[in-house]
């Protein structure tokens, strides 16, 4: 049998206040007994849960990996919007004027993630 992801981690100054914004931005719920100031926290979802870590040092490269999400219940462009109000900056816009393309932000601690269509939106092209 082979190994399955069991999370992706993420190393971060702050887990619980870097957990807030992604359990906002995926519905995600808190780990259980995850708590402020505790140096993990795990971000539970109906996808992958996300596990974030602190460590001393900050970000100083660009993602090797980063999350492409893909909007559920909204389009791409407004799920930019609702991310934005949330506290992600948009730092690529690859969206082309036929719609397709995507959109590149960063969460409150700069880590880079990509915004997709959504299926419907993919499925109207």
């Amino acid at each position: 049998m082979a190994s399955r992801v069991r999370h992706t981690t993420i190393d971060c100054a702050d887990p619980y206040a870097l957990a807030q914004f992604w359990i906002a931005a995926l519905d995600g719920t808190l780990g259980e007994g995850d708590e402020p100031g505790d140096p993990e926290v795990l971000v539970e979802t109906s996808g992958a849960d996300l596990l974030f870590i602190r460590v001393p040092e900050g970000k100083a490269a660009k993602n090797r990996v980063h999350l492409d999400l893909q909007p559920q219940d909204r389009t791409r462009d407004e799920e930019v919007d609702r991310l934005t109000a949330l506290g992600a900056t948009l730092t690529g816009d690859h969206r082309n004027p036929d719609g397709t393309g995507w959109a590149t932000m960063t969460d409150p601690e700069g880590n880079e993630f990509c915004v997709e269509r959504s299926a419907a939106e993919r499925a109207a092209t």
